[in-house]
């Protein structure tokens, strides 16, 4: 499609760059000097560069040896986490949760919670990552945060079953309330915290809500080997069984991480009635030692999309998307002994379309194409670490960095330019969240928000 100079001027040009774009069978491929046109916060064309030169427009970028992505998307975070960055290193899992980070959230207040998301915003947006999926406490502060710094997401108010009824209430009111907020860049989920955590009589509970109040359902299950060896042992039935015998597996699930995920699971998620789709974080599981992956080849071969995430920034130290999407063919080729597996091209699929199903906005955003939202950062190729370009997808995937992304787009709207943030001012954040770390970190008082026995 070019559109005619004779429109009313477009309120965004990109203009001189390569897109990444899918074809009518979802593989990736790049159209070079072309141009895309923005207008209400969708993208009306993408066309030559030359087909642009007369059509006017509110603004204009030139984008000469830059790539032109789809925004990213964290499938799987805890945003405000990133207040306890390098708060509990080189521990297990059970010891991490234990000793550290769970009595630490027992002093969360909204205004810890407000300022690491914020914060974590400014570092998802400087990494190229338009859209997050949010799993956490307190969670009316990041919507907040959301809505001010203009990117999208998929919220959800985490709660345990130690909680009574009043947690699952609670997540149940959030997701209402903030349903369609943020000019419907915010969407929501149900948001029980694992099956370890969250008992049966509630599992079947928020399965029931999410179908009555058509909901999706993000939570985690089978994390880790140990845990669905727990489960076997102590209940007969993988944590996977425990999702399809409440229900949960029979509303939209978006589940994190899955590397507990065993074969005889594989039926169950197969047949599922909603829209199954796991997040994979594969810092977390190198940084914990965890013996397996998230089997992406085996959930591929079933039809469940693995979307990419970074989990949160207290267990992986980053919110860097484009790290994830590295780690996740390298770790892949790995664990599959096949080097074939999984591709550049693959990968980039995961990162796109992939992600954006897996967090339920696969009709909106996920590809750069006439109906898309404007969701588009601009990679800059320039550097010496990514030249010469023999294969562009290897070079995105495997020599571009997250620090080469220049610029970021929700909606239409620029929130970093040449990689100043417009949106998030990170030195006032810094400072008010440095105030708050004594009190935060606190762990004289004995307390947990919950125990980890999984």
């Amino acid at each position: 499609m070019t559109p005619s100079a004779a429109d009313s001027p477009a309120d965004l040009i990109i203009s001189a760059c390569t897109v990444l774009v899918h074809d009518d069978q979802e593989r990736i491929g790049f159209e070079e000097d072309a141009a895309i046109v923005v207008r209400n916060g969708v993208v009306e064309a993408v066309t030559t560069t030359a087909g642009v030169a007369d059509l006017p427009a509110a603004e204009r970028l030139d984008a000469r040896g830059q790539v032109a992505l789809p925004g990213l998307i964290n499938c799987h975070t805890h945003a405000p986490m990133v207040a306890l960055r390098g708060l509990a290193e080189d521990l297990p899992t059970q010891e991490w949760f234990n000793d550290v980070v769970w009595p630490v959230e027992s002093n969360l207040t909204e205004k810890d919670v407000e300022l690491g998301a914020r914060l974590a915003c400014a570092e998802m947006i400087r990494a190229g990552v338009t859209c997050f999926a949010d799993h956490y406490f307190a969670m009316d502060a990041v919507a907040r945060v959301v809505a001010d710094c203009g990117m999208r997401a998929l919220l959800g108010e985490a709660y345990f079953s130690s909680q009574g009824p009043e947690g699952r209430e609670r997540s149940l009111e959030f997701a209402l309330r903030h349903r369609g907020a943020a000019d419907g860049r915010i969407t929501t989920a149900l948001a029980p915290h694992a099956p370890y955590t969250v008992d049966d009589t509630d599992l079947a509970a928020t399965a029931g809500l999410a179908r009555a109040h058509g909901l999706p359902v993000h939570l985690h299950a089978a994390e880790n080997r140990d845990q669905t060896e727990t489960s076997l042992a102590r209940h007969g039935e993988t944590p996977i069984e425990v999702l399809e015998r409440t229900g949960i597996l029979h509303t939209d699930l978006l589940l994190a991480h899955g590397t507990g995920i065993v074969d005889s699971d594989l039926s169950l998620l197969e047949r599922s009635d909603g829209r199954t789709a796991v997040a994979t974080a594969p810092r977390g599981y190198l940084k914990f030692a965890w013996p397996d992956t998230t089997p992406v080849r085996a959930l591929r071969d079933i039809g469940v999309d693995v979307g990419l995430a970074t989990d949160g920034a207290a267990s992986n130290n980053s919110l860097d998307v484009w790290e994830s999407m590295a780690l996740t063919s390298l770790v892949q080729k790995s664990s599959e002994g096949d080097p074939r597996w999984l591709t550049s091209r693959q990968a980039l699929h995961h990162a796109t379309l992939q992600s954006a199903r897996a967090v339920g906005l696969g009709d909106s955003v996920g590809s750069i194409a006439p109906g898309r939202r404007a969701d588009i950062v601009l990679v800059d190729l320039t550097g010496p670490h990514t030249q010469p370009v023999h294969d562009l997808a290897a070079t995105l995937v495997h020599s571009a960095r997250s620090a080469d992304v220049r610029t970021t787009i929700v909606d239409g709207r620029i929130l970093m330019r040449d990689r100043t943030l417009l949106t998030i001012d990170v030195p006032a954040v810094v400072r008010e969240l440095e105030e708050r770390l004594p009190a935060l970190v606190d762990r004289s008082h004995g307390r947990r928000v919950q125990d980890y026995d999984a």
